[in-house]
């Protein structure tokens, strides 16, 4: 597992995203060490410089949250706070879920945490937004090769696309006859809190792994779905927060004081539920001064 380090204190764990890396992480590492903290970003299973096993289901939730707790042991320490954003944020909350005894507490940015459906999730996914939602897509083998094609386009447009200076909120929808880069359009230029290094940085570490490891978590939902059975209606039960934008659309259809309500009864310990306005989904690299002070104070109130 490849990881990027930073200070030393009370361990933090940053748990990235797709299509991510550690350098999404690159303003908490560094503010966290500052303030005291041991800051560790990996690059989770399938992501470049990290284990990528051939098999799909060797990709579901519980893969993932051992290799969430098998790096905390493997960095000396008992426990830490876990926080995640996009796809780390799931993988944060059901290693909350999984084994409490190990999670000081849980921080989800972008994706708060969801109870456990009364039927699989892409059925549920396909009445709710219709065949056309993007999860459902990427189910389909191949669709590796809309990513990999033009890596400098897909940063580019994806970065972009889904962050709160994009004019319009995407709807995530592919329609049939579409590849998923057809639904983005290029910047005229990029927002203020992207560069082109940190575009090209994405680009080259991507260059030689590819993009079947990260899409395979998504081939795994339904069945992440039916390995969670006995987990049905439990609750996540150390201190936790969530932090999202307004206008990130895995939100941004939600109300989002009913969602906070709805998520505080099955997280009876939840401290915080904040949304930046005007933030869109990368939102640990679009306000990184907003983020960092929040999760130095969380990560604070849950060291040891």
């Amino acid at each position: 597992m490849r990881v990027a380090e930073a200070g030393t204190g009370p361990l933090v764990l940053l748990l990235h995203g797709f299509p991510e890396c550690w350098y999404s992480w690159r303003h908490q590492l560094r503010g966290l060490a500052e303030a005291g903290f041991r800051a560790v970003a990996p690059n989770q299973r399938g992501y470049p410089g990290t284990d990528s096993p051939s098999d799909v289901a060797d990709y579901t939730m519980q893969h993932l949250v051992g290799d969430v707790i098998g790096l905390i042991s493997a960095l000396g320490e008992q426990s830490a706070t876990v926080i995640g954003h996009d796809w780390g944020s799931p993988v944060a909350w059901h290693t909350a879920l999984l084994r409490p005894d190990k999670v000081r507490g849980v921080a989800g940015l972008s994706v708060p945490p969801s109870r456990r459906s009364g039927i699989p999730p892409l059925s549920a996914l396909r009445a709710r937004y219709g065949p056309d939602y993007y999860q459902l897509y990427f189910q389909a083998p191949g669709v590796e090769a809309d990513f990999e094609a033009d890596l400098h386009k897909t940063f580019r447009r994806l970065l972009y696309g889904i962050s709160g200076d994009h004019p319009e909120i995407n709807k995530l929808q592919v329609p049939n006859g579409s590849q998923f880069l057809d639904i983005w359009s290029d910047p005229v230029r990029l927002p203020d809190w992207l560069t082109e290094t940190d575009v090209q940085t994405y680009v080259s570490t991507f260059a030689d792994s590819g993009f079947t490891g990260p899409l395979n978590w998504y081939r795994n939902i339904d069945r992440n779905w039916a390995l969670t059975a006995a987990w049905h209606g439990a609750p996540i039960t150390p201190p936790a927060m969530v932090l999202v934008g307004n206008r990130d659309p895995v939100v941004a259809a939600f109300d989002l004081d009913q969602l906070a309500r709805s998520v505080h009864r099955f997280v009876p310990n939840l401290r915080a539920f904040e949304v930046i306005d005007g933030a869109g989904h990368w939102i640990q690299q679009e306000r990184p001064e907003v983020v960092n002070a929040t999760l130095i104070d969380f990560a604070a109130a849950t060291a040891p």
